[in-house]
């Protein structure tokens, strides 16, 4: 008896086949060390990082941002700049931000002002950074022709 796969399915598996050979280059020691360099380096997220949880949340963030970069590195192995593919998925890596700087403002209590602009740029600055680095071994690997 055959098995009716739908193209659905079939994109998901290669999705998750992909997503299963580009985290291979990332290790625990590469996302604590990032952590620790961005959200350890000022004295009020210094506070903030002592609470568990808070690291394993940065860890998801950054695992989330790595894959999306990696995702949309098709696009550039194909000629396009990488400005314009940033802004195909702007809403994507808004959003990875957004979940990050709420999630650290609730855990942390901080106050809205001055702290809570700068907490939002250390977070915008953690996902590029991952966004980034997902992109240039997601590029190499089409590069190779490892996908």
């Amino acid at each position: 008896m055959n098995v009716i796969t739908t193209l659905k399915d079939k994109r998901k598996d290669k999705q998750i086949k992909y997503e299963r050979t580009v985290l291979r280059d990332l290790s625990i020691n590469m996302l604590k060390g990032r952590v620790q360099n961005l959200f350890g380096s000022t004295r009020f997220t210094q506070n903030l990082m002592i609470q568990s949880g808070i690291e394993e949340a940065c860890y998801d963030v950054a695992i989330e941002s790595f894959l999306l970069g990696a995702k949309y590195s098709r696009f550039g192995y194909y000629g396009e700049s990488m400005e314009s593919i940033r802004q195909r998925c702007a809403t994507d890596e808004k959003h990875l931000v957004d979940t990050l700087y709420n999630f650290l403002l609730y855990l942390g209590s901080f106050d809205e002002g001055v702290y809570s602009e700068s907490l939002y740029y250390l977070c915008e600055q953690y996902v590029n950074e991952w966004w980034n680095e997902g992109f240039r071994k997601g590029e190499r690997r089409y590069k190779l022709r490892l996908h």
